[in-house]
């Protein structure tokens, strides 16, 4: 296979600008260079073997021009669901406690989050900085937003963010994880945070933490209706419970004429219905244009990814939480977490393969509020190089990211972050 990509001189002094991208293969295709303007795609033409490569010369190519010498390209990996506020990443280990249930959960973060110093901005950066190594150049991040915090996890984010200089592209979502109704003052906090600039105000289980769902979805949409921003509920309630619960949120989407701005978290409940009722839901939240997130988690009844997507649903995927106080489980790694998907989505075929990789890059443009995120004119220059043969192979391989460009800058090369 191909060897690593070559940057031009000035790259080892940290973000290189690209101009150039050359001798890459986007999807696997044809050999094509990248012309970059302005961090986005301004021109995608076959690649040009006499055009000067930064081993050409004894002065190089000039400043700009990478060669990928070959190697597939991919967007960015979208994350679709994260917590990047909440990890204790590149700390001491923190052993696994409390109870296994959402409410122990909770209950155990909140006893314990202070002397971790989460959320902090060193670890938020540091869990940033691991999404960019492995190739993931936009976000959309639940943050948590409660009364002992109030709106501090949200400047703590957006002060990671900006230590990076636009290196990750991210949406906000303000999130009551310890509940929304059962919290007086809960809904005032996410209406500030919306006011504030939150792009996504979140929900959690209304029927069984908050015990009212309607409740809670009333007070989600008013805030959206008001501040013009988008819903996103984590959903962990399972069969006819949780079915009942996106029904609702159907209902309520249709009356608020919110479509394509409302996201359901996990949905496990989808997994688990009868394939009529499944079908049913599904055609519903594709009426009312909800989305879906899922982590791929190992346990549960996978998705019926193909038929949500057969039917318009658009799913994202996420890495979720990463060694938090919730699992010590996950690395940051988008692309094994693809594989993963499609191992419990039991794709094998290449279309199928490509598909997954899909769901993780280009098709989840709409969770980060981007019209196009793909290897395409006018596209922001995200672009991931990997040494593989097809997509297929990079699914089941999930290999290490050669490169990663972000907003037309050299973020990563070989696992080493340059910003």
């Amino acid at each position: 296979m191909s060897t690593a990509p070559t940057p031009s001189p000035d790259a080892a002094r940290g973000a290189e600008h690209v101009t150039l991208l050359r001798d890459v293969r986007p999807w696997g295709g044809d050999r094509v260079d990248l012309h970059v303007a302005d961090g986005r795609v301004a021109a995608v033409t076959p690649h040009d073997p006499a055009a000067p490569a930064p081993s050409d010369g004894p002065a190089g190519a000039p400043a700009g021009v990478v060669d990928g010498k070959g190697l597939l390209a991919l967007p960015g990996l979208v994350n679709a669901h994260a917590h990047v506020d909440k990890s204790w990443w590149g700390k001491p280990w923190v052993s696994y406690g409390g109870e296994a249930t959402t409410q122990g959960r909770i209950a155990h973060e909140r006893a314990h989050r202070d002397e971790l110093g989460i959320p902090g901005v060193d670890v938020t950066l540091a869990v940033l900085r691991e999404f960019l190594r492995h190739g993931t150049t936009a976000v959309r991040t639940h943050v948590d937003v409660d009364l002992g915090l109030g709106l501090r996890g949200i400047e703590v984010v957006r002060e990671a963010l900006a230590a990076l200089d636009g290196a990750v592209h991210a949406e906000i979502v303000a999130f009551p994880q310890d509940g929304v109704l059962r919290r007086p003052g809960v809904l005032d906090l996410l209406d500030a945070a919306a006011a504030a600039g939150a792009e996504h105000v979140g929900g959690l289980d209304p029927a069984s933490i908050d015990r009212d769902p309607v409740g809670q979805l009333d007070g989600l949409f008013a805030i959206a209706e008001r501040r013009g921003v988008g819903i996103d509920v984590h959903l962990h309630d399972g069969g006819d419970l949780g079915a009942f619960q996106i029904e609702l949120m159907v209902d309520r989407t249709l009356r608020a004429g919110l479509q394509g701005k409302v996201n359901v978290a996990h949905g496990f409940a989808v997994g688990q219905l009868p394939a009529a009722r499944q079908a049913d839901l599904v055609a519903a939240m594709a009426e009312a244009g909800i989305t879906l997130t899922t982590v791929a988690p190992i346990g549960a009844a996978p998705l019926p990814l193909l038929a949500l997507r057969a039917a318009g649903v658009g799913v994202g995927l996420g890495t979720d939480g990463i060694r938090d106080l919730w699992s010590p489980y996950g690395t940051g790694d988008l692309l094994a977490l693809t594989t993963q998907l499609a191992r419990l989505s039991r794709l094998r075929h290449d279309d199928e393969l490509v598909t997954a990789a899909r769901v993780a890059t280009a098709d989840a443009a709409r969770f980060v509020g981007r019209d196009v995120h793909d290897l395409v004119v006018g596209a922001p220059a995200d672009v991931v190089l990997v040494d593989a043969e097809n997509v297929p192979d990079a699914v089941v391989r999930a290999p290490r990211r050669a490169l990663v460009v972000a907003g037309g800058r050299v973020v990563a090369r070989d696992g080493d972050v340059l910003v």
